[in-house]
């Protein structure tokens, strides 16, 4: 059974950075691909993004040059490191692997 915590979120201000991790159980991360979602109040879950298990990454047009997704296999744990920032980078952020879902981490941007 997957199991999926992620941490790391919290409140900051436009322009400042945070660095959520999601780590892993019951799998490694190393096996197949995890993605970085999240979900704004009222909005549907949308893709962030992924590593594959080769360690290629994609992320969205809109957090491609600021965030930047890795891994440390040694701790099976994937990280979403989030520069600059923006209000509209609101919402709850989760990771996912093999079809399951963390609990979630709250990341809110003042302006």
């Amino acid at each position: 059974q997957v199991q999926l915590v992620e941490s790391g979120g919290g409140l900051v201000q436009a322009g400042d950075s945070l660095r959520l991790s999601c780590k892993a159980s019951g799998r490694t991360v190393s096996s197949e691909g995890v993605t970085w979602y999240r979900q704004a109040p009222g909005k549907e879950r949308v893709f962030v993004a992924v590593i594959g298990h080769l360690g290629t990454t994609l992320s969205g047009d809109s957090v491609k040059g600021r965030f930047t997704i890795s891994r440390d296999n040694a701790t099976n744990t994937v990280y979403l490191q989030m520069h600059n920032l923006k209000p509209e980078d609101t919402a709850i952020y989760y990771c996912n692997l093999h079809m399951s879902w963390g609990q979630g981490t709250q990341v809110t941007v003042s302006s």
